[in-house]
């Protein structure tokens, strides 16, 4: 009995994940307060945080909250960090966690228009290469106004509608009938050529998408959290914050959508798979379907989801209520006139984000590792030490390959936390400190496309419904945007380098910018200004500067 009940306990350790997954996230939890121990808690972090990038990259074998949570909990109870500093890096990123609770779900509530729309534009446009530019400019766009996240969303419900209406007319099925996707067990033998074809076509399209947020999240002061606590610690406003990214991102923005077409062309790296012909005719006959079937009632659905997305990009565009909440409006509009009224029939909208946002807080445990153990401090200090042009060009690197293993949010923040106490203390300049903080920026908005980890859309991305569906993993997101990574950093840090030099003023002197000062930036940063110098609270200095 003893050792059934001890294999029972064995087998349901992590489910179905495989032998060797279970005991190396064992052999996890038992190496880490040996090393925290006979090593150093600075070690033990910095393994922590590779054990944690291998549960995203395993995420097929074994959704990441599970073994990232066991992860996550020892590090608390060894005292690598504490539930306090977890509790803070959550409140910090609460704009963030609303977002995905009830922006996620309330697209959810959008998706028979969002399915209407992106139905015309993949059967209007017959060009791969046009549709993927296309697909990366409004994702590009959207993100510039909207946010990162809320656009993922998007295009995953659109990815998942359109997998899901193929799959079943694969399994023998119509399309009134209930079917799971999940499974390709009841998908005939003549149509299993065509679906890999159609996953591969769906894999190209989304990462163009999701590369797409990326681009234009950098852009504005509202495309990523980061650049929004950025441009409160500058006092930069809306178009000032445009102004001085865009000698960087526009060049990169354009870099970007001529990879994609270069991607198309050439076929490296998983791209440049068209739509296969049966699988149009099938789409086709949909929304053929679709169209028959649509009456006054389902009309009037559609134009009131219209009227629903006008007002998400005002609300958003204008910054009318925190993101979560213009989310709840949505979902609260949105099923209010389209006839939703069963409490679980809004339940469906929440199964999405739910897990992703669990995990996201479980994320915020290995930040709060990152930020007790102060790993990235070494990195911080010689960066600083540095000067003139090429301490900028470090910025943009060192901020870059950090937020490639950590969170570009949290990254940011360290950063411009330690220049904005730079500059107060009188190390650099107030034209320096503005300087940095484009590097900052762009530096961890752009090559943190790198890894899914990088950037929260991307995690997003992996974790979703969609990923298993087109076969997307950790490795292959990787390798697909490993093109992208090359060419954007690459042209970041050389315009980084020709636009951010020391003493140049390079947009004040066209007459763009208004003149900052140290006691605008003591105050942003949350201090005092007495006559010549700043207070600071005792949590970020202690002292008078």
């Amino acid at each position: 009995m003893t050792r059934t009940l001890s294999s029972a306990f064995v087998a349901n350790f992590l489910g179905n994940a495989p032998d060797w997954y279970k005991m190396t996230i064992i052999g996890f939890l038992i190496l880490n307060p040996i090393l925290a121990l006979v090593a150093s808690p600075t070690v033990a972090g910095w393994v922590l945080i590779l054990e944690f990038i291998f549960t995203l990259a395993m995420a097929l074998k074994c959704y990441p909250l599970l073994p990232g949570g066991l992860l996550a909990l020892e590090a608390i109870f060894i005292g690598m960090t504490s539930p306090a500093t977890v509790w803070h890096e959550i409140i910090q990123a609460l704009d963030v966690l609303l977002l995905l609770v009830f922006m996620v779900a309330g697209i959810y509530f959008m998706k028979s228009l969002l399915l209407f729309i992106f139905t015309k534009l993949l059967l209007g446009v017959r060009s791969k290469i046009i549709l993927s530019v296309l697909f990366s400019f409004v994702a590009a766009f959207l993100s510039a106004f909207l946010d990162a996240l809320t656009v993922t969303a998007v295009v995953i419900s659109v990815g998942v509608g359109f997998y899901g209406i193929y799959h079943k007319v694969a399994s023998g099925k119509k399309f009134t009938s209930d079917h799971d996707h999940g499974t390709d067990d009841e998908v005939h033998d003549l149509h299993r050529e065509d679906l890999e074809g159609f996953r591969s076509f769906l894999r190209s399209l989304i990462m163009h998408a999701a590369v797409g947020t990326a681009l234009g999240g950098v852009c504005t002061l509202v495309g990523e959290p980061q650049n929004l606590l950025i441009a409160a610690k500058a006092n930069w406003e809306f178009g000032e914050f445009f102004l001085r990214m865009s000698p960087i991102t526009i060049p990169v923005l354009v870099s970007g959508l001529l990879t994609a077409v270069v991607l198309e062309m050439t076929g490296w790296f998983g791209y440049g798979q068209v739509l296969p012909e049966k699988v149009r005719k099938v789409m086709e006959e949909y929304a053929e379907h679709e169209n028959e079937l649509r009456g006054t009632k389902e009309n009037a659905a559609l134009i009131a989801q219209a009227l629903t997305g006008v007002w998400l990009i005002i609300a958003l565009g204008f910054h009318l209520a925190p993101v979560g909440l213009v989310g709840l409006s949505v979902i609260i509009i949105a099923t209010a006139f389209c006839g939703i009224t069963e409490e679980h029939q809004i339940g469906h909208a929440f199964e999405e984000a739910l897990p992703f946002t669990a995990l996201l807080t479980v994320f915020f445990a290995i930040v709060g590792v990152i930020a007790d153990q102060q790993l990235f401090k070494p990195i911080t200090d010689t960066v600083l030490a540095m000067e003139g042009n090429t301490q900028v060009a470090m910025f943009f690197i060192a901020n870059g390959i950090l937020s490639m293993i950590s969170d570009n949010v949290f990254v940011a923040t360290v950063y411009i936390n330690e220049v904005a106490l730079a500059a107060l203390d009188g190390r650099i300049t107030r034209e320096t400190f503005d300087m940095l903080a484009v590097a900052i920026n762009t530096g961890t908005n752009i090559p943190s496309v790198a890894t899914p980890n990088g950037q929260a859309a991307f995690l997003f991305l992996l974790t979703s419904a969609i990923a298993p569906l087109i076969r997307l993993s950790y490795v292959k997101m990787v390798i697909m945007a490993f093109p992208y990574t090359i060419v954007m950093s690459a042209v970041g840090l050389t315009m980084v380098m020709i636009s951010l030099q020391p003493g140049t003023a390079y947009l004040k002197e066209k007459g763009y910018l208004t003149q900052h000062t140290l006691q605008e930036l003591c105050i942003s940063s949350g201090g005092k200004w007495e006559q010549t110098s700043c207070v600071l609270p005792e949590k970020s200095s202690g002292a008078s500067h």
